[in-house]
């Protein structure tokens, strides 16, 4: 498949990234605004974690059983929902089942996302492949907080977590479109 299939991936993924930047580089500051203490602020994101390591091996089987493109997507549709219950939540006890998802679609993309890299690069430049999607990924990161704090500031938490939806959307349609169907 070679490099073209890689930044494919790339493209795919970089949307849901800047928005997870935007809401990550925001998101202790909104569950205490939702009246969440530090402790539990903690307990909240030991709960995605726990998530996340429960389920990360069955996501694996699935990856190689349903292929790397389903679980992708879905993964990225499963952040979707949970970028809207972060906006939709009202009080801190809710996000202990948003980060249920969050922890959910973490071990889903991160099963899916290195292994779809390895399928399309071939062995001698698999390595390569992963710094590329790397970069991608870490592109994304330095664009969304920035991004987070501004539209934060400017349009308040909700406006932001909703665009992040927005943008998980647009890559999943263009993965739709052009993510390798194999």
């Amino acid at each position: 498949m070679g490099r073209r299939s890689i930044y494919v991936v790339c493209l795919t993924i970089f949307p849901f990234m800047v928005g997870s930047g935007i809401i990550y580089s925001v998101l202790s500051l909104y569950f205490a605004e939702l009246g969440a203490s530090r402790s539990q602020v903690g307990l909240i994101y030991t709960t995605g974690a726990m998530a996340a390591a429960a389920t990360a091996p069955l996501w694996g089987r699935f990856s190689d059983r349903l292929g790397r493109r389903w679980v992708l997507l879905g993964s990225m549709g499963l952040f979707s929902v949970v970028f809207l219950g972060y906006a939709l939540s009202t009080q801190y006890r809710q996000l202990f089942f948003v980060q249920v998802g969050e922890g959910i679609a973490w071990a889903a993309l991160g099963a899916s996302a290195m292994a779809l890299i390895a399928d399309l690069s071939p062995k001698e430049e698999r390595g390569q492949a992963m710094g590329i999607y790397n970069t991608a990924w870490n592109v994304g990161w330095i664009i969304g907080p920035g991004l987070g704090g501004f539209l934060t500031d400017y349009f308040g938490f909700r406006t932001a977590f909703l665009i992040c939806v927005g943008m998980t959307l647009i890559g999943i349609a263009l993965g739709f479109a052009f993510l390798p169907k194999r």
